[in-house]
């Protein structure tokens, strides 16, 4: 893939090394390597340099997946606003009198990429640092992102007749809750 560069891996604010780890993009794998979370950007480099590093304000969401019916291994889920695959163009011969209808072509392109460490406890490790990571660099458009409650507690309120428990969440606390579906 031509996107692929050299380049040394990241020696400065790296939050997570996570070696052993398979890069998957949009269902193709690129090889296993080394997955750097740092404070600057996200890195993948396989075990000869090669490699990539997408910016955190192009990354749009970032989650653990475990579903196993959606991709056969646990993984970090990485949706990225940038078009890394190259497409294969996608033209049908028109009807005479058939007019070109609106293509999507304003929509953002959008990467998905899947990122399988060879050791499975390491994913919340993983994602608490892409969590942290991306929280060092806020989306400018972002009205939500306004950091108007940076450093102090929302105030929870009642309303009609609701409890709302303002207990501490615990990391771990609902682990081993059942889910019913």
């Amino acid at each position: 893939m031509s996107f692929l560069k050299r380049f040394p891996p990241p020696a400065e604010g790296v939050r997570q090394q996570q070696p052993d780890t398979e890069a998957v993009l949009g269902g193709r794998g690129l090889g296993t390597g080394t997955l750097y979370i740092a404070e600057s950007r996200l890195s993948w480099l396989d075990k000869s340099g090669l490699g990539f590093s997408l910016d955190y304000p192009t990354i749009s969401l970032h989650a653990v997946s475990r579903d196993l019916n959606a991709y056969p291994w646990e993984h970090l889920y990485v949706m990225v606003n940038a078009k890394f695959e190259e497409e294969e163009p996608k033209e049908t011969p028109m009807a005479e009198g058939e007019e070109e209808e609106d293509s999507d072509d304003d929509d953002e392109p959008i990467a998905e990429f899947r990122f399988v460490p060879s050791d499975k406890s390491a994913l919340e490790a993983m994602f608490s640092a892409m969590c942290e990571c991306q929280a060092l660099h806020p989306d400018p458009e972002d009205e939500d992102s306004d950091n108007d409650y940076e450093g102090e507690e929302y105030d929870v309120e009642a309303h009609d007749g609701m409890e709302v428990d303002t207990a501490q969440v615990v990391a771990g606390q609902f682990e081993d809750a059942e889910v019913d579906h």
